[in-house]
């Protein structure tokens, strides 16, 4: 088993979701996310001054997946979140030793 892990424009969101849905994702957690990377932030005006914006808003997603569909998974976020611009995101593919689901007691693959 594997968790796929994005961070994203939360522009794509809707994008991201729509593309996992059609290849069969039935489940995910969305959550709020700020950082930055190679374009390391961005300068706003405030009041007249210029105020240097360190931490980028974006969008934090993750999907747990059998280990056989984490190509299908991760080439659907990647072409629904691309922007081709800089700050389009990444995404990282993680191990997993063990999923329960609480409700049924379900382990593993079942649990997904």
């Amino acid at each position: 088993m594997k968790l796929i892990t994005a961070i994203i424009q939360p522009g794509r969101l809707d994008q991201v979701k729509q593309a996992l849905s059609e290849v069969g994702v039935h489940g995910m957690t969305v959550s709020s996310a700020q950082g930055y990377g190679r374009q390391g932030g961005h300068k706003e005006v405030y009041r007249g001054s210029t105020v240097k914006v360190d931490l980028v808003p974006k969008v934090r997603l993750e999907v747990l997946t059998e280990d056989r569909r984490v190509d299908e998974l991760v080439n659907a976020i990647v072409q629904a979140a691309a922007t081709n611009t800089v700050g389009d995101g990444k995404v990282w593919v993680q191990t997993l030793d063990s999923v329960v689901r609480v409700r049924t007691g379900e382990t593993g693959v079942d649990a997904i």
